[in-house]
């Protein structure tokens, strides 16, 4: 067993380490050039993001020590109370360093009255004191807060930026991914830095030597096997009803998240689509798949009786956003596989 889980162990210690978040970055770096501190900020993003760490990287290069570095959990304590205890210990002076600082995770979950409660502080900080405020739900914020921040938005990461972490953590690990492999943590940690270093770390903690294939990646996530996906694209290509709902069914069977199944799905309808019509990118979607499914995929390209086109990865796109609303996970993608076969009809 691991002593430390892997997005602990390969946390950025310093702006230079931090991933896709630039425009964060290079402000604050600049502001702390010039000696430009605020008495608040608000870092707003997706989960997984980099958020707290860039806020233990800001208050590291502000030189507070640990001593007088507080992390609350707002989830957790986000109550008056909890504010009101806040309140009182501001005021006391810092024990090592110039500043003391407070990051307050998921803020957005204090209760109203805690707002009211912390507003008066976040307005008027003693000099000493600098709040940081970390929140994956903005709207959530009253106005009268986040009016008192400097506010930093941080982006998700690109699916080529979660490839190249994860491969260098992999490595660093002692472990040799497949492009594929790669690919499909990149797809499953859903824009997520943190989400991507725990799939892999299930991955590699269960793996058998140190060379993981797609279809170790498959078997610890639930992901669906590659050739049930390719199965489906084959009955979207030739409209056939039967055997698309065929293969829905076969991943019910196997326990197959109905999203994730849509999510791997529609990643390789792009890819056709950008065969098709981006020949150019050719040499760089081959990257990305391994030879099998790159040779299906071109195969689709070259049908010519294949049924892949825009509608169909529209259809599968609405499916895609109903399946968490939907009292059956797999009907969207049924009514959307007999859509698009009934249209051959007319």
């Amino acid at each position: 067993m691991r002593d430390v889980v892997l997005y602990r162990k390969y946390r950025p210690k310093t702006f230079n380490e931090v991933l896709g978040q630039d425009q964060v970055v290079k402000t604050l770096e600049g502001a702390l050039k010039l000696g430009q501190i605020s008495h608040a900020y608000l870092f707003a993003g997706s989960r997984g993001t980099g958020k707290t760490s860039v806020a233990r990287i800001l208050a590291r290069e502000l030189g507070t020590a640990e001593a007088d570095l507080y992390e609350i959990d707002a989830a957790s304590n986000r109550g008056i109370d909890d504010v009101r205890a806040i309140r009182e210990a501001v005021s006391t002076l810092p024990f090592e360093s110039k500043y003391k600082i407070y990051i307050v995770d998921e803020v957005h979950m204090l209760t109203k009255e805690a707002f009211n409660a912390l507003l008066k502080t976040i307005e008027e900080p003693p000099p000493h004191v600098i709040f940081i405020l970390a929140t994956t739900e903005m709207e959530k914020l009253p106005e009268t807060v986040v009016s008192r921040c400097q506010v930093f938005q941080f982006r998700r990461p690109s699916q080529a930026m979660l490839k190249e972490m994860v491969a260098r953590v992999a490595l660093a690990e002692g472990f040799s991914l497949e492009p594929e492999s790669t690919g499909l943590i990149a797809l499953l940690a859903d824009g997520s830095f943190r989400d991507a270093q725990g799939i892999l770390e299930k991955v590699i903690s269960s793996s058998r030597d140190k060379k993981v294939s797609v279809e170790e990646v498959e078997m610890v996530t639930g992901a669906p096997r590659g050739k049930l996906i390719n199965d489906f694209l084959s009955a979207l290509a030739g409209r056939d009803a039967a055997a698309g709902l065929k293969t829905v069914a076969l991943a019910l069977e196997a326990d197959v998240d109905m999203k994730v199944f849509l999510k791997i799905a529609l990643r390789k309808l792009r890819f056709v689509l950008l065969l098709r019509y981006a020949r150019e990118m050719e040499t760089d979607i081959r990257k990305e798949l391994s030879p099998e499914d790159f040779e299906f995929l071109k195969k689709l390209v070259e049908r010519k009786d294949s049924q892949i086109n825009a509608a169909a990865l529209l259809e599968l796109l609405n499916a895609y956003d109903l399946v968490n609303f939907s009292y059956l996970p797999q009907l969207p993608i049924e009514l959307a596989v007999v859509k698009l076969a009934g249209e051959s009809a007319r």
